[in-house]
């Protein structure tokens, strides 16, 4: 390589430290860029603005950790939702870390909504394995798989319980899913078996292999596909928050990698001309 092509080259760092504060600033300062609702993120919102009041509802944490850059702003934005239209929520997890996803999600909300109390508008559950198993119990008689909730009380001292013996006594479910069990076994039994509106939402990677159930058998109402599909939600209730931050920050890398890509191209081009230029 020439010494002049080599005095042409942008030291690597300052790309690095580029893309750093391209990410960086956007997660720090919300920027709002231009995001277009699709119609799955709609029939989820719908969903919770056409269950009456007073309702009780189940959400499902079935995730850990390792998912929650995608399904907590949905869970929160879900949760905020749910309050806001006097929604009582019912929190499970089929694994075992959704419990402590769904309190951390509790914790930032709970201030902003004095109002609301534990046991009465909200309930931690807690985990219970089993997966498909589990979930069909529960169809049958809910309060045999959940005699008391996360803290060991007692279900008959939770009034949000009151009344609840399986599905038939809930709105709807809405499962967060990262995998198995999941948002599939929740259909097949609350859904299919039981016939309960489902809706959910999921990892990017595994939004493929749930879609289907929405378009073609119409199992689900609506889809939060992975981060655009929280960030959507978060648009239709206007609370922009991680998800938006998250998709800015996306757009500002992926731009910064394009002109870059464009830079390198035409300083390939110049080259070769002045290359040649040199032979001549």
């Amino acid at each position: 390589m020439s010494e002049n092509i080599k005095k042409k080259q942008i030291d690597r760092r300052w790309i690095f430290l580029l893309l750093f504060i391209s990410v960086a600033l956007p997660l720090i300062f919300v920027i709002g860029f231009p995001i277009e609702t699709t119609e799955n993120a709609r029939l989820v919102y719908g969903l919770i603005e056409q269950t009456p009041k007073g309702s009780k509802v189940i959400i499902s944490f079935d995730y850990d950790p390792a998912s929650k850059p995608e399904l907590h702003p949905m869970g929160k934005a879900l949760m905020k939702h749910c309050f806001d239209r006097d929604i009582k929520v019912i929190v499970t997890a089929l694994w075992p870390m959704g419990v402590q996803m769904a309190e951390d999600i509790y914790s930032d909300l709970k201030d902003n909504y004095p109002d609301k109390k534990y046991g009465e508008d909200y309930v931690n559950m807690g985990y219970k394995a089993g997966g498909i198993v589990t979930i069909q119990a529960m169809g049958k008689n809910f309060r045999d798989i959940f005699p008391q909730d996360m803290n060991g009380t007692s279900i008959d001292e939770l009034p949000i319980l009151d009344g609840i013996n399986n599905f038939d006594n809930l709105g709807f479910v809405f499962a967060l899913s990262a995998g198995d069990p999941g948002i599939k076994q929740w259909v097949q039994i609350a859904h299919d078996t039981f016939g309960r509106p489902v809706s959910g939402g999921v990892t990017g990677v595994s939004a493929p292999a749930v879609i289907p159930y929405v378009n073609q058998q119409q199992q689900l109402i609506g889809l939060l596909a992975g981060l655009k599909g929280a960030a959507e939600y978060e648009l239709l209730t206007k609370t922009p928050g991680t998800a938006t931050k998250g998709m800015d920050a996306q757009s500002v890398a992926h731009l910064i990698i394009i002109i870059f890509i464009i830079m390198g191209n035409i300083n390939y081009w110049r080259n070769k001309k002045a290359e040649k230029k040199g032979v001549e």
